[in-house]
């Protein structure tokens, strides 16, 4: 039975709801600058991405330095201004967060978000020292390589054997599967457990609090992921 020792967590989707403002702000960019709308999954597809590879990869034609840095920008913009009544934590999440500090767990957040954008909410929170460390996609290599994950694991001098990433998007699973980590996915984010599935999690559940009844349970080992899925 793996001893886990540090819980990573994604932040948008996984720990936080706000994948309709991500979904709203992107259409918002798009109408901004003259560029066809996406439907709600394609737009989903690329969440967990930084924002320079998700505009890449919704919008490969758009190629100009200035056209990009429009769409950012209209992005950012739309999405603070939702952002003025934060975005709410999932259910179960405070409770098990605490409760995992508690029990010993060393805590992290490996976001696509920029680090501007994870201080303010964290500052929202009051949560600046809460976490042992976070990484965000401006200031390391972007989901699904997998160095966020090993400069975390660096840091809080823990292995991958004993490191478990949680999150929402097919690119926490596949980075956590390239840093081989185990992986957690949860249904209720940006992605489907039916797409998760596929990449080869360890656990996949439809609600937070199910992870902490995961990691508490001395049983663990023989919970299959099938049981989860749907």
């Amino acid at each position: 039975m793996p001893d886990y020792k540090l819980l990573i967590f994604d932040w948008d989707g996984t720990l936080v709801d706000s994948i309709g403002r991500i979904v709203d702000s992107m259409r918002a960019a798009s109408d901004a600058c003259g560029l066809p709308r996406l439907g709600d999954a394609r737009i989903k597809g690329i969440i967990g991405l930084g924002l320079p590879e998700a505009v890449a990869s919704l919008y490969p034609e758009l190629d100009d330095a200035r056209c990009i840095e429009r769409f950012r920008h209209h992005y950012s913009e739309h999405y603070l201004t939702l952002e003025s009544q934060p975005s709410p934590l999932f259910s179960g999440v405070a409770e098990a967060l605490e409760d995992f500090r508690a029990a010993g767990y060393l805590l992290a957040v490996a976001t696509g978000k920029s680090r501007a954008g994870l201080d303010r909410v964290l500052r929202g929170r009051d949560w600046q020292d809460f976490f042992d460390i976070t990484r965000c996609a401006d200031e390391t290599a972007s989901k699904p390589e997998p160095l966020m994950l090993e400069q975390i694991m660096a840091h809080c001098a823990v292995g991958p054997a004993h490191s478990l990433m949680v999150g929402d998007s097919i690119f926490d699973l596949q980075m956590a599967r390239n840093a081989g980590v185990d992986s957690v996915a949860v249904g209720y984010g940006a992605q489907s457990l039916d797409e998760l599935h596929r990449h080869g999690p360890r656990l996949a559940i439809n609600e937070f609090s199910q992870l902490r009844t995961w990691l508490e349970s001395p049983v663990r080992q023989s919970i299959e992921v099938s049981e989860h899925v749907g």
